[in-house]
C-alpha cells in the first residue's frame, strides 16, 4: 500500500505559513533547496526547475494532494495546469477551478478519497498542505517530514489545525541541513525511534 506522506516546512513553533498563507518568511538558501530537490526531484515547482537545474525525475512521489488554498499560489503565477503537472495533482475543494487535464478537482470527502488511493498502484503521495486538509486526513498520514526553519512566527497556519483526534508518531530520523534547517522524519506505528546526521 502506498504511503500518504506530509512533507512540508514549519516553523520552529510549528506554523506553515503567516495567517494571510505568505512562507515566504522561510529561508529560501540555494543550498537547502539544493539537497531537499536532490532528494525529491518532483516536489520542485514546474516554473522553477529549468532555473534551478532540476530535471530528474520523480524519486519518492507520484501524486500530490493538497487544499486550494496551497493550490492558489500556482494559480497567482498562471500554472493553470499546476505547480506540479509531472505529478497527478488532487486539490481538494467545492470551488471551482481553471480547467485542466493536470489537475483534478476533489469536492467529494478527502479522507475517502486518500484512502482509496492509497490503495492503488505507484508511488508514495505527497500531502503538501494546508493545516485544514492536513487535520482531515490525520489518520490516514504514515510519515510526517517536517523541515523545520529557524524562525518563530508566533501564529499563522499550523501544521495541523482543528484536528480533534490525537495522532502518534516517533521521531526515526533527523537531519542538520544547509542554511539551519532541521529535517524531521516521523513515522506512524514504528518501533524505537533513531536519529541520524546528514
Amino acid at each position: 500500500m502506498r504511503n500518504l506522506v506530509y512533507y512540508v516546512a514549519t516553523s520552529i513553533d510549528g506554523f506553515i505559513a503567516d495567517a494571510d498563507g505568505d512562507f515566504s518568511v522561510f529561508p529560501q538558501d540555494p543550498a537547502t533547496l539544493r539537497v531537499l530537490f536532490d532528494r525529491y526531484p518532483e516536489t520542485c515547482p514546474v516554473h522553477v526547475r529549468e532555473p534551478l537545474g532540476v530535471t530528474a525525475p520523480p524519486r519518492r512521489f507520484d501524486a500530490v494532494i493538497m487544499g486550494r488554498r496551497t493550490h492558489q499560489p500556482a494559480l497567482d503565477h498562471g500554472l493553470t495546469d499546476g505547480a506540479y503537472p509531472h505529478l497527478a495533482q488532487y486539490v481538494v475543494t467545492h470551488s471551482p477551478l481553471p480547467d485542466s487535464p493536470a489537475v483534478q478537482r476533489v469536492s467529494e470527502d478527502p479522507a475517502q478519497f486518500v484512502a482509496d488511493l492509497k490503495r492503488q498502484p505507484g508511488k508514495d503521495i505527497w500531502l503538501c498542505g494546508g493545516g485544514d486538509l492536513a487535520a482531515q486526513l490525520l489518520h490516514l498520514v504514515d510519515e510526517l517530514q517536517l523541515k523545520v526553519n529557524p524562525v518563530l512566527l508566533g501564529s499563522g497556519i499550523p501544521l495541523v489545525r482543528g484536528s480533534k483526534v490525537p495522532a502518534s508518531y516517533r521521531l526515526v530520523q533527523s537531519e542538520q541541513l544547509p542554511g539551519g534547517v532541521l529535517l524531521n522524519t516521523y513515522r506512524k506505528g514504528c518501533g524505537a525511534a533513531g536519529s541520524g546526521r546528514g
